[in-house]
């Protein structure tokens, strides 16, 4: 592990870095998955949603906070050989670097190749993520390189629980106009609400999505992208909530994802090639 200025805390019985802020924002992020499951900004409350049954064990994904999607999404592909949204949310990320200035904190997590993702994945890659908090700012960027001789492609998301104090009363702006596929019903269509709503499951990837807002009570998130064309917009509804082991019964009117992400159109790699991809979250002023 690189030198650490953060404090290491544990979260799920699993290593978690605390990063802090000198104004106040604080994030923690977890070691297995390069997993942020916790944001407050400054002067606010948590932002994110992470399930008070949530499991972190080898292997297993953890229900809540950025899973980190690559190199698919689903099993949609490009490979859909590999487990179900790719190999990186359930492997251990090192400390890369950090770093905190007068009103910033910045934490880099690094995932690279290893003989175990080799069985699954036949590539050579580096990831990391860069998680970076100021005031009311939260910023996440995917960086992937391709080290090895051979290209590839792949898929990427950050799979992000937001919290909501009501599922039934948020409001998510910013999607109208967007050609969409539902994967509930594996329709196609064109979002004709400027402020979409939620009654229960909901499954959907938007394309060409840019600025979003996320309306919860008097609270207003507003979300970013860039270079993460695509967004997932997802609710498990009461019947898979329920289904879930890591999830309680209520836990779907507490919480919707929101993902930046690339799936419809993949992105190779050649030798020596690199990309990132950031999504932010800045908390207005009521």
């Amino acid at each position: 592990m690189s030198d650490l200025i953060f404090p290491m805390t544990e979260v799920l019985g699993q290593p978690a870095v605390h990063v802090q802020a000198p104004d106040g924002a604080q994030a923690i992020v977890l070691l297995h998955g390069g997993q942020v499951v916790s944001w407050i900004p400054a002067g606010g409350r948590e932002q994110l949603y992470l399930s008070p049954q949530a499991v972190a064990a080898p292997g297993q994904a953890v229900r809540g906070g950025v899973p980190v999607i690559f190199p698919q999404f689903e099993q949609r592909g490009p490979d859909t050989s590999l487990p179900r949204h790719g190999l990186a949310r359930t492997r251990t990320w090192a400390v890369e670097s950090s770093s905190r200035a007068k009103d910033h904190a910045q934490l880099t997590l690094a995932l690279d190749d290893n003989a175990e993702t080799r069985a699954l994945w036949p590539h050579s890659f580096t990831l990391e993520l860069t998680v970076s908090i100021s005031g009311a700012r939260l910023d996440l960027e995917l960086y992937a390189h391709n080290p090895g001789e051979t290209s590839w492609p792949f898929a990427a998301a950050l799979h992000t629980y937001l919290a909501v104090s009501d599922l039934a009363q948020a409001r998510l702006q910013g999607l109208e106009g967007c050609h969409y596929v539902d994967s509930l019903t594996g329709g196609e269509a064109i979002e004709d609400h400027p402020e979409k709503r939620f009654s229960g499951e909901v499954d959907r990837i938007y394309a060409k999505a840019r600025n979003l807002l996320l309306r919860d009570g008097p609270r207003r998130l507003a979300i970013e992208a860039d270079q993460l064309p695509d967004v997932v917009v997802w609710n498990p509804g009461p019947d898979k909530c329920a289904a879930l082991k890591d999830m309680p019964p209520d836990g779907w009117q507490h919480m919707l994802c929101v993902e930046g992400a690339n799936i419809f159109e993949p992105i190779t790699l050649g030798p020596d090639e690199s990309w990132s991809g950031r999504q932010s979250f800045t908390l207005q002023a009521s």
